[in-house]
């Protein structure tokens, strides 16, 4: 795609739309007002070339990849989310909880593939406190020392500190001491109260995800910021939703990308709740990329959309795709990696520049 400019833009926008776009262009702050307009009114056609203009602005024709794993202990949870089809309860067939020796085994079998991040996230398992969890950091530093560790949503983080009695600004510089270097988005779902309680009863509210990652940025770990959608939410829970990553972004510049993620038919869900069009899902991106003008980087988690979704992201705002996902995530039933070949590939395939990166966004120069 060329360069996207004002001057060839603005003729092709008419009405409210043209309106919203001279905020953009003039690198004025969308209103909720204006957020919930596009959603239901914009012509995709409006929200590509708005959405690739900022992108552009923001990362010029690059796109983001880095050399990850994926690492998750446990699928044993206290939580009975009704979107999720990968927990099990302490004994339920599935389970499983990975033992040392077993922790051990994959961190030394990702060795030969280079990663620069293992991401670790899982299941609340109910005896697992901090100080347990700090221990398992450890053994993965002590065979990864060189792998920059992504690791705990905010809901993992406030039970492992509730269980020791520790506050989360006392849990978060222990994680931290013991070689966390950066917190994943996960968890956040939607903050609608109401919308929050149907989909996951058990989790932390809105307002207590907001504050743990508030947290962390003020003791110098950057995190990233998720959004469930398509399921039982409006367009305006999501609006509510991003005005408060973007609110908390304005205060603490923490976040490094924002992940929009696809609801998935679940088992515990009225059947009646569908994945989301093609369509809808690259609509989203584009105004998330819209409204959220602070927080850097747009991501479409591959594992989750498909290749082919993630790829036509691209045009829609998105400037990471990810990574390699190596030792692949069972949370989504990703049976498979990419490798560094194949996510360049995707993203040449879309007209932009692959750029392989760390998990804070500095470039990665391969010899």
């Amino acid at each position: 795609m060329d360069k996207i400019t004002p001057d060839d833009s603005l003729p092709l926008i008419e009405g409210k739309a043209k309106k919203i776009a001279d905020k953009i262009f003039n690198r004025e702050r969308i209103t909720d007002a204006d957020g919930l307009w596009l959603y239901e009114k914009a012509e995709t056609s409006v929200l590509l070339l708005l959405s690739s203009y900022v992108r552009e602005q923001k990362s010029e024709q690059k796109c983001y990849y880095n050399i990850n794993a994926h690492l998750e202990p446990t699928n044993i949870c206290v939580n009975q989310c009704r979107f999720c089809d990968y927990a099990r309860s302490e004994g339920e067939p599935g389970s499983y909880m990975f033992t040392d020796e077993e922790i051990k085994r994959i961190c030394i079998g990702l060795r030969t593939q280079k990663i620069t991040e293992i991401h670790i996230t899982g299941g609340v398992h109910p005896g697992k406190g901090l100080f347990e969890q700090c221990r398992m950091i450890r053994l993965i530093q002590s065979e990864l020392p060189d792998v920059h560790i992504k690791a705990f949503t905010a809901e993992e983080i406030s039970y492992m500190c509730q269980k020791e009695g520790l506050s989360i600004e006392q849990g978060l510089k222990e994680l931290k001491q013991c070689g966390v270097q950066s917190l994943p988005g996960g968890g956040a779902e939607i903050f609608n109260s109401p919308v929050r309680k149907k989909l996951c009863p058990e989790k932390i509210s809105g307002e207590r995800w907001l504050m743990i990652h508030e947290t962390a940025h003020h003791i110098g770990l950057t995190s990233n910021a998720t959004m469930l959608f398509g399921h039982i939410e409006s367009y305006a829970d999501r609006i509510a939703h991003l005005s408060a990553l973007r609110e908390l972004q304005d205060k603490t510049g923490g976040f490094n990308a924002f992940i929009p993620l696809t609801y998935i038919p679940a088992k515990r869900m009225p059947p009646e709740y569908h994945k989301q069009s093609l369509v809808n899902i690259l609509r989203n991106y584009a105004v998330s990329r819209l409204f959220i003008d602070n927080i850097p980087h747009l991501k479409a988690y591959w594992p989750m959309t498909g290749t082919e979704t993630a790829r036509l992201s691209l045009y829609f705002g998105v400037d990471d795709l990810d990574g390699t996902n190596y030792h692949p995530t069972t949370i989504y039933k990703t049976t498979h990696s990419l490798s560094r070949e194949e996510l360049e590939e995707i993203i040449h395939s879309a007209g932009r520049e692959p750029q392989e990166r760390n998990s804070l966004y500095s470039p990665v120069q391969r010899l």
